[in-house]
């Protein structure tokens, strides 16, 4: 029995032997061995024997690239402004036993350079500055810290900076001016959109105008054109036709109603050449003269023939002329016309007077006649 004791013993410190002789390093990790206190080698990843009770294998070191967050620290800028600074860090171990025996830890190290540095760094540029210029403050944390920590063993890849939170009262008065700026963008964005709106409304009502004026002109041009063709047809149909001046008086007559045309006229004015005119259809009417045309002057006037004519006034009713014109000047030319007393020559010596005019209805004497 106390032979199966002993035996079991030796197997249970054999299993701690081997136990403690085989080691295995995982993949991206490395193991600093000493041996009775001093470093004796690195051990890669992989299965790794070692004299127990002899070598000792200290803790594992991660090779990976590691991220660190440290926690806000404020910073006095250079115009004595403290804003909070959030940075974070990307590093990496490259030498296990440096970051073994160079530095308690390396962690630590890093933390505390990257403080003082940032402090460093920042405190050499305004508010502003700070706010604007983080790849360039991130630059020169990297290249400090890198510097710093390459004898540690470890290599710093970026370093960069999270938040950066001025005070509360300037971040109010941050908020104002850039509200106030974005106003007065927006105040003069709405002035040159009111300004260009302006000037393409002028320039549309410019071209419309000029377009217009344009196309009025072309009218005018073309209708001046048509009436010029009209009155040049017209004079060649009067000049092959051989128009007596009887006709033209009579087309003149004809064009009287015209002015009598629209509702607003409350006038009918009679032009002054309607004396010629009528003058031209009472010769038209007349019997023939000696000339052997009708209405024809005289060759030989007598001295001796006394034509004498009533005056008689023509009044135009505006009313009766708005409804006929034409018919009532017409009535007034015959009515001229029958009154017109042609008294014959007479043999020297006698005393026939001339057979009085007839009285026109309502008008009682004629002024002029011969009683």
């Amino acid at each position: 029995m106390e032979s199966l004791i002993i035996a079991g013993v030796i197997v249970l410190i054999a299993m701690l032997v081997v136990f403690s002789t085989i080691k295995i390093i995982p993949q991206a990790q490395a193991g600093i061995v000493e041996r009775l206190g001093r470093y004796q080698r690195t051990l890669d990843p992989g299965l790794t024997i070692i004299i127990p009770f002899v070598d000792r294998l200290r803790p594992l070191i991660d090779l990976r690239e590691q991220v660190v967050s440290f926690e806000p620290q404020p910073v006095i800028t250079s115009d004595n402004l403290v804003v909070s600074i959030d940075s974070v860090i990307y590093f990496q171990v490259t030498d296990a036993k440096a970051a073994t025996y160079e530095i308690q830890s390396y962690l630590q190290g890093v933390e505390q350079l990257t403080v003082t540095t940032l402090r460093n760094v920042v405190g050499s540029l305004d508010l502003e500055q700070t706010l604007t210029s983080r790849d360039n403050i991130n630059a020169q944390l990297r290249g400090v810290l890198d510097e710093a920590t390459g004898k540690w063993g470890i290599r710093v890849n970026r370093v960069e900076l999270k938040a950066i939170d001025p005070p509360a009262s300037v971040q109010q008065s941050m908020e104002k001016q850039m509200r106030a700026d974005r106003d007065k963008r927006a105040a003069i964005l709405n002035a040159e959109g009111s300004k260009q709106a302006a000037i393409l409304d002028a320039e549309g009502s410019r071209t419309a105008a000029i377009l217009k004026a344009e196309g009025q002109a072309q009218a005018q041009v073309l209708r001046a054109q048509g009436e010029s063709e009209a009155i040049a047809k017209v004079f060649n149909a009067i000049n092959t036709g051989n128009a007596t001046d009887q006709v033209m008086a009579y087309q003149y007559l004809q064009s009287l109603p015209l002015l009598a045309q629209g509702s607003a006229n409350k006038v009918f004015v009679i032009p002054a050449e309607l004396t010629g005119a009528l003058g031209a259809v009472s010769r038209a009417f007349a019997p023939p003269g000696p000339g052997g045309m009708p209405g024809a002057p005289m060759t030989d006037p007598d001295p001796d023939l006394d034509v004498e004519f009533e005056d008689v006034d023509v009044d135009v009713d505006v009313d009766a002329a708005a409804g006929d014109p034409l018919a009532h000047i017409m009535d007034a030319v015959e009515k001229d016309i029958e009154e017109a007393v042609i008294v014959e020559p007479t043999a020297p010596g006698s005393s026939t007077s001339p057979t009085p005019p007839r009285p026109t209805p309502g008008t009682g004497d004629v002024p002029g006649a011969t009683p």
